[in-house]
This record gives structure tokens, sequence and C-alpha cells, in this order.
């Protein structure tokens, strides 16, 4: 009997050792991604280009208290999210959203919405201590670069079947880091297609992501300090959150009233994914007064704010997902993962995570 030879695919070794593995990204998926290997005994590094993790489960801070500029909120109904959440011991409380109400154009409710059928958490202080809180043990090994972007993903020219990577780092410059086995790209699935692309690797994957489509986001964050006062608790509505079908305003809450955040009055405004594309390559002051308008339409609220801002989130919401958990090219040793595979949720941003590294092991 002939004996057939095996051989060894780039990027995955044949041996059960421990890989090394690069994550490319540090929100919810790539935390997720990073933890379930590191604690299956592999040497994992997470590149972020941000000053944090936790991507778009984001916390603005200012002197006026916190605005979650990204995510809101999120619900939970996969067991093995729900697990993850029990290891967040303090951090993750219930924040009653049976408030919320639909409007119209001019700011009229028009129905008010059934209590929720699930219940929606947000993290405290703010959204992004969840996923801050999931990342220490990988910054405690000292294998969490924040702001570092990957440039370029190319073969490793001393070590033939594995990876380096080319990043830019704030205060590093550019640097090379190479041997991985693995490479998973745990970010937005433009920016995961465009390193793709740019580094001629993981056809595959390209295909694939061609068929996802992702809407952006404009965010307006408003304080108004000038309502802490005995009598006076909030100015403008007496709900705290509401979906609008106001052309320029799709969601609207009231930073203030989630639990473990500041008594200041704060709003946090996102446009629609349509106005949001209409107007993406807008200056940010024309879209502070537009969307400042549209608020004060819909809330009553005529007071002007000290404290104003914007935030353009380019890949936001997902229209299109990919329909399944995860990318994963095993010849190559190249993964992709994040919300957009399965929708916009931060559950889909968990699972996504968590299979990716399910199919790595």
């Amino acid at each position: 009997m002939t004996k057939t030879s095996r051989k060894k695919p780039a990027g995955k070794p044949l041996d059960a050792g421990p890989r090394r593995i690069a994550v490319i990204g540090a929100g919810i998926a790539g935390i997720a991604c990073a933890r379930t290997l590191m604690q299956a005994g592999h040497q994992v590094t997470v590149f972020e280009k941000n000053a944090g993790a936790g991507g778009r489960m984001a916390t603005r801070n200012t002197e006026f208290g916190g605005f979650d500029h990204g995510t809101q909120y999120f619900t939970v109904r996969d067991s093995r999210f729900e697990k993850a959440l029990a290891t967040a011991s303090g951090l993750v409380r219930p924040w009653s959203a049976n408030t919320v109400r639909i409007l119209d154009e001019l700011g009229r409710v028009v129905a008010s919405a059934l209590p929720p059928k699930e219940a929606h958490w947000v993290a405290t202080p703010g959204m992004n201590a969840l996923v801050r809180q999931w990342a220490q043990p990988i910054a405690a090994a000292g294998q969490l670069f924040l702001e570092t972007q990957v440039m370029r993903l190319e073969t490793d020219k001393l070590s033939p079947g594995h990876w380096q990577l080319q990043t830019e780092g704030s205060g590093t410059g550019s640097r090379v880091h190479s041997g991985f086995d693995t490479v998973i790209l745990a970010v937005p699935s433009a920016q995961a297609n465009a390193l793709l692309l740019s580094s001629q690797q993981g056809k595959p994957l390209i295909a694939a992501l061609g068929g996802v489509s992702v809407a952006p986001c404009w965010t307006l964050m408003l304080a108004f300090p000038q309502a802490v006062q005995p009598n006076l608790p909030h100015i403008g509505p007496h709900w705290n959150a509401a979906r609008s079908t106001h052309h320029r305003v799709a969601w609207l809450a009231r930073e203030s009233s989630k639990p473990g955040r500041g008594p200041i009055e704060r709003w946090t405004v996102q446009a629609s994914p349509d106005w949001s594309q209409r107007h993406l390559e807008d200056d940010g002051e024309r879209v502070k007064a537009k969307l400042l308008k549209a608020f004060t339409e819909i809330t009553g609220i005529r007071a002007q704010p000290p404290h104003a801002e914007v935030h353009r989130w380019r890949q936001a919401q997902t229209i299109v997902p990919l329909g399944k958990t995860h990318l994963w090219d095993a010849k190559s040793g190249i993964g992709a993962c994040g919300d957009w595979c399965l929708g916009h949720r931060v559950e889909d941003g968990f699972v996504s995570g968590l299979e990716m590294a399910l199919a790595v092991l």
C-alpha cells in the first residue's frame, strides 16, 4: 500500500500545539474570538486601530458625562452569550425601555410601543465597559496593540506558510509583525474587503463579502446641564427613548435615563440610514445643525445645548447580512467575523466571534 503524503496548508500547522493567531479588530466579535482561542491555549495577538477596545460598543466621555454614541443597548437570546455575560459581574444592568414610542415627522406620538418582549441591557458606566473588561486578559499578556492599524496582510517572507502584518501605530510608526499561522479579520465588512483586496489574499472570502451591505450612521450628542435642578429633573418629553419616522432621525435616547449614568440631561440622536448615506461626506458642522433642528422638531426642546457634537460611523447598521456566522478559508488560514455576518445586534457580533474561534479550533 502506498503511503499518501500530507501537505501542510499555509497558515494551519498539522501538529496540535499552540498556534500563533492574529485578530484584527477589538470589537465584541474580535474579543470574543480572541478570548476563546486564548483560553484554548493558543498565542493570540489583537490589533486595534482605535485607542480602546469596544468597536461600536463605544462611549464618548465629556465634561458633562458619557454618551453611548454607537450601540444603545443589547438583548440576550443565545445561552452562550448569557453565560459570557455572567462573567461580567456588576457591569451589565437592565434598562427599562418600555417608554419607547413611535413618532411622526413633527415629533407627535402616533403609536406607543408595547412593553419589550425581552429585556434591554446596557453596560455600566458606558457601553464600552463590557468589551474592555473581556479584553483585560489579552492586554495583561501584552498582546493587545491599541492605536495600531493593520495596513497590509502578506505571506511571511522569512517563514513560508505563515503570515505577516504591516502596521502603522501611534508613536510606534511602521512595523512588521510576523510568524502568524492564522489571521482573523474581526472588522467591518468593507474594511475586511479592502484589506484582502490590497493584500491580494483570501479570494474565497472576497467573493462572499461582495453580497454584504452595511449602512452608515451620523450620531448627534447633546448635553443640557441646566436641567439638573431639584424641581426640574429633566426637560422635554417624558419618554426616554423613541424610534422616529422623521426623515433625518431614526432613534433618540436620553442617556441620563440609563442605569449607572450621570444625572446631567444628555441625548444621543442617530440619523436614519438613508439620510446618513446621502450626507455621508457632508461637513460635520452642517450635519450637526440639521440634526439639531430635527431633534428640536421631535422633542420640542428649544434650549441651546452647551455641548453638541457629531460622530460619523461609516459602517453602522447591516442591511444585507452575510447569512452565516463567519467566513473561514482553512487552506490559507484566513477568517472573517463580525455582526455583519448575522445582522447588527451586539449578540450577533458575539456569536460570530465565538463561532469563528470554534472553526479555527
